[in-house]
């Protein structure tokens, strides 16, 4: 999954949820060995896999080639493919994992994750044979789980300010110096290209609460993080008021769009929002987005690393998607070969490349860099000069909706219906009410 289904999949999020918790309700733990036990190992045998995920026909077709690829090196294992799209998955694998049916190896997302591993649904990778030591720990540790690593990150993406060097040339602009500028930079900037362009274009389009990623990029440019322990939701309600009320002066400056507008562009999507169509030089983005935005935009699009308190490192990995193994199958360490060689194999990164995402794997993102395009080369670039914070922790079982419940605020406070703080608080109690009410 690309980022761009990251910020456009909560409507879907909030219809599934309810049937993926009841369903997960009659889990219970499987076959995960204890600790100590020996790793399993390969039979040499005829074996059968399964292997579920969801995805486009582009997807379908590299997963195909990289299983044949598979086969081709361990004849004696044979992997079948289930797949749909991002609408129905959920709850296909909700139903076979209550009916003790779940797929061998699962493609899994970060919003689901604690849900499933808690739930005793999946198997811990540090007792199989899954060798992540070219995943930096920043990226691997979203993967954990109250310390299991419940899945193997596939991808990764950093966020990212996208900007149109070619609107900010016309109307004579410089770039700013993204290793030094702050919030109050970037409102001087898109208040700059706003008036200098005449009102032609917008400086900016919204920079936060249409997905978590702005959300715990505040929270964590605080010092704090949206999510702690015992599933309790941390963040600070001045960090999110803080960033709505930024963008409130924005607006009334006439740096940033309207609301109507910045709802307009979010709900057209990553081929037609404001950067996608040149009506803003700035906005906020995932690394892994610039191909597809510079694709429909036709413009020189660079990318800027967001403004951070001095020493401080709010960025962190953000999990395209996951392979789990499930905890019931029966054949663990062939299941574990088939994620090893997603995740490891030059073939399959060569079959694969970004489908996914970018790599997670230092090894197989370098080996594949040269074949990209130029743009997704730039993704990479950007990607290896962020330094990221630690890897916050997993959403919790019962906060999917969370960007559904986010963007519904944001609404509100665009609209002058709550004041910032008052929305933050609303907002945390919320989110937190269902985290409890899924316990």
């Amino acid at each position: 999954m690309t980022s761009t289904t990251i910020l456009r999949r909560a409507g879907i999020v909030a219809a599934l949820a309810a049937a993926g918790a009841l369903a997960l309700a009659g889990c219970s733990g499987g076959g995960t060995p204890a600790a100590g036990a020996a790793k399993p190992t390969l039979s040499g045998k005829a074996t059968t896999i399964s292997v579920t995920f969801w995805g486009g026909d582009a997807r379908v077709q590299k997963t195909q080639e990289a299983i044949a690829a598979f086969e081709k090196k361990y004849p004696n294992i044979t992997v079948k493919p289930q797949y749909t799209d991002w609408n129905g998955y959920w709850d296909q694998l909700a139903t076979a994992t209550a009916g003790g049916d779940m797929p061998d190896v699962v493609q899994m997302d970060e919003l689901y994750l604690a849900s499933y591993g808690n739930r005793g649904a999946l198997y811990d990778l540090n007792k199989l044979n899954v060798d992540m030591t070219h995943v930096a720990a920043s990226a691997r540790d979203t993967g954990k789980v109250n310390g299991a690593q419940y899945a193997d990150p596939i991808g990764v993406a950093v966020y990212a300010i996208v900007a149109n060097k070619d609107l900010f040339d016309k109307y004579g602009v410089a770039l700013p110096d993204d290793k030094t500028w702050t919030w109050d930079d970037y409102a001087k900037v898109a208040d700059e290209l706003t008036q200098k362009s005449g009102g032609a274009i917008h400086g900016t389009d919204q920079i936060g609460g249409f997905d978590a990623g702005s959300a715990k990029y505040w929270a964590r440019s605080d010092g704090g993080e949206l999510f702690g322990k015992d599933d309790k939701v941390t963040l600070n309600p001045k960090s999110l008021a803080k960033m709505w009320q930024f963008e409130l002066d924005l607006q009334k400056s006439g740096g940033m769009l309207s609301s109507s507008a910045i709802t307009e562009s979010f709900g057209a999507g990553i081929s037609g929002n404001s950067l996608a169509t040149n009506k803003v030089a700035m906005g906020v983005a995932y690394n892994t987005q610039l191909t597809a935005l510079a694709k429909s935009s036709g413009q020189n699009l660079v990318l800027l690393q967001p403004p951070a308190p001095k020493g401080v490192h709010p960025n962190s990995y953000k999990p395209s998607m996951y392979w789990s193994v499930s905890a019931k199958t029966k054949h663990p360490a062939e299941a574990a070969a088939f994620v090893d060689y997603l995740l490891n194999d030059a073939d399959a990164a060569k079959i694969l490349l970004t489908e996914r995402g970018v790599p997670a794997n230092d090894k197989t993102r370098a080996l594949i860099k040269d074949a990209l395009a130029p743009t997704d080369q730039a993704a990479i670039a950007y990607q290896e000069s962020v330094t990221p914070g630690k890897a916050p922790l997993v959403t919790p079982n019962g906060a999917s909706t969370i960007e559904t419940i986010l963007q519904r605020y944001t609404q509100q406070v665009f609209a002058g219906q709550q004041k910032p703080l008052d929305a933050a608080k609303a907002f945390i109690a919320e989110l937190q009410g269902e985290i409890d009410s899924a316990q």
